[in-house]
């Protein structure tokens, strides 16, 4: 009779020890893994995002540049992590969406994450450096069209948004380019500024306030509130853009659902903090959330047109 006290005894407590530990999460600090360089407006953004996202959890959330390979690099590195909730990411979804057509190896699938949300649409846009000598789009554009060994310009990665971008530009219009990937918009930025490559795709997020740096054409179904006068590629011919970058917040397959829910509750009323907002608007950029089902439909919607547009530009990877 002892005996068996004693093990009804330690099944109880070990049901309440496990119990216990499920509501502790999180129980120490996040990981936040931002798969680009510092200083972008995703790295900004992501910020912001991580702070309010630790004041609801109750934890501090450290964010970690884990930059390479477009944004691969950091999500092998999350697909990897263990689905306990305390490594997350903060990114576009073109790790995702573009590179496994575009990069050998590419050691996970859609099926490898938690969408948790999408926090924002990030808008790309074709800027030139101060001393260009292209003051409009018609300027580069006549250039590029008259130099049968094509333009150069810089990007954030292979296979990312501002990649695909102006590869579909250079296709719909007829001209060559030769593109020259960079570590994210905070490494090719400055390259562009210094007058080494003849134009950059990158995000609006990355060059709002700066002053040095000119945006020529906006990849975007309409003109851009921060930018009236500067045309959109559907203006000046392009019939189909390359969507916008759907930022969120991933997470390693097979969260425990109480893991998840709190996550996702978390998410839900970050992206209505001030700082958060205040540092979305100060970029250019706009909230525009997305659950985590919503979100897992529109990546998955993405990766089947993203296929095909680098199956049609002739940029897969055989």
């Amino acid at each position: 009779m002892l005996a068996r006290m004693v093990t009804t005894f330690s099944l109880v407590l070990t049901l309440c020890t496990a119990a216990t530990a499920q509501q502790k999460y999180p129980s120490r600090n996040i990981d936040l893994i931002i798969p680009f360089a510092v200083g972008g407006g995703v790295d900004l953004i992501a910020r912001a995002m991580g702070a309010s996202l630790g004041e609801q959890l109750g934890q501090t959330v450290v964010a970690v540049n884990r930059d390479g390979a477009a944004g691969t690099l950091g999500f092998t590195q999350l697909a990897g992590a263990a689905p306990d909730g305390h490594t997350i990411s903060f990114s576009p979804s073109t790790p995702i969406a573009n590179a496994p057509y575009l990069i050998k190896g590419v050691r996970y699938t859609a099926d490898s994450f938690e969408y948790i949300c999408q926090v924002f649409e990030n808008v790309f846009t074709i800027a030139v450096g101060p001393n260009s000598k292209f003051k409009t789009a018609n300027d580069l554009l006549d250039a590029a069209k008259g130099k049968p060994e094509g333009l150069t310009f810089g990007h954030a990665g292979i296979g990312s948004i501002p990649h695909l971008s102006g590869e579909n530009l250079a296709d719909a219009l007829k001209f060559k380019v030769q593109h020259l990937p960079f570590r994210g918009d905070g490494v090719m930025l400055p390259v562009l500024i210094k007058g080494d490559i003849d134009f950059g795709v990158a995000a609006v997020s990355s060059i709002r306030g700066n002053d040095t740096i000119r945006p020529l054409i906006m990849f975007s179904d309409k003109r851009h509130p921060a930018y009236p006068n500067v045309p959109t590629a559907k203006e000046l011919g392009v019939a189909t853009s390359v969507p916008p970058g759907h930022n969120g917040v991933f997470a390693p397959k097979g969260l425990p659902v109480e893991v998840k829910s709190a996550l996702e509750r978390g998410c839900a009323n970050a992206v209505k903090s001030e700082t958060v907002r205040r540092v979305t608007g100060n970029t250019g950029q706009a909230i525009v959330y997305l659950d985590s089902a919503q979100f897992e439909a529109q990546t998955r919607a993405d990766y089947k047109f993203k296929g095909e547009l680098i199956r049609r530009l002739g940029l897969a990877t055989p």
